[in-house]
This record gives structure tokens, C-alpha cells and sequence, in this order.
């Protein structure tokens, strides 16, 4: 019982930022998420249109991580979606006080960059494996399950 209970745990800590609390934020103040999203989108459908596929990636996709319903592959879109926001939203080279010492708003933003990229890593970890014959693994089957919280040997 204890194994399985950690394996739940490790996968709702690591989906823990993005269902329910990024998605229900996205939810409750959709109208200053699409502001945000508009701001590096440019266009307010487009912007829209990325919250609203932002809200359901962060919904089904930690679903998935969480039941163990092709999860590999939502872990994979996942990380996919960590590195995408970093890069779209966590640009820090674009502030203009990066500094290594004292208050510099770009160096926090680094760190957000970080972050998102690190959270990528665990995520595909999960997708992947920690071997070449589990990346191979999800590779001949990417909507297979894992099985996350059966005990025992594989079959």
C-alpha cells in the first residue's frame, strides 16, 4: 500500500501546480489570462484560443499523469508545455535589469525560467524513463500506459 501511495503522491506533486491551481486560475480570471496571453500573442482570439488550450493541456493532461491513463504521453505534452511557456512568457533576457546581485526583476524572471524547464525534466522523466529501454519503451507504444500503481513485475 505504501508504494503505491508514494507513486501517487510523486505524480500529484508534480502536477500539483497546473490542476488544479494553474487551471482553476485560468478559469476563475480567464479575462486577465487572455490579457496576459494577448500581450505576447498580439491578437485577442489567438490569445483566447491559447488560454482556453493551456486550460485543457493543464486539465487532461495532468488527468492522465495522475490515473495513469496514457499518461507517458500526457507527461510529454506536459514537458512540452513547461518549455513552450518558459520560452513564451519566462523571457528574461527581455528585461532590462538583469543583474547577478542586488533586486533585478529579469534574474527572478531567470529563475521562473528555471523552474518551468526543471518541472519540463520531471515531466519527461515520466514520459521517458531513467533508461534507453524505457525511452525505447514509450517509443514503440507512446499511448500505452505505465501502469504507475500496480505492484509487481511488468507484463
Amino acid at each position: 500500500m505504501l508504494p503505491i501511495l508514494l507513486a501517487i503522491l510523486a505524480r500529484l506533486l508534480l502536477v500539483l501546480l497546473f490542476f488544479p491551481f494553474s487551471a482553476l486560475d485560468k478559469a476563475l480570471n480567464f479575462s486577465l489570462a487572455t490579457q496576459q496571453a494577448q500581450a505576447q500573442a498580439g491578437n485577442p482570439r489567438l490569445a483566447r484560443l491559447l488560454i482556453v488550450c493551456g486550460l485543457g493541456v493543464e486539465v487532461f493532461m495532468s488527468l492522465g499523469v495522475l490515473t495513469g491513463v496514457a499518461d507517458r504521453l500526457a507527461a510529454l505534452v506536459l514537458a512540452l508545455y513547461c518549455i513552450v511557456t518558459a520560452v513564451l512568457w519566462k523571457q528574461f533576457w527581455r528585461e532590462p535589469d538583469f543583474g547577478l546581485v542586488g533586486v533585478s526583476n529579469g534574474r527572478e524572471v531567470f529563475w521562473d525560467f528555471l523552474k518551468n524547464l526543471a518541472v519540463a525534466g520531471g515531466f519527461l522523466m515520466l514520459a521517458f524513463g531513467a533508461s534507453a529501454s524505457s525511452a525505447q519503451a514509450f517509443l514503440d507504444a507512446p499511448f500505452a500506459s505505465s501502469r504507475p500503481y500496480r505492484l509487481g513485475g511488468s507484463s
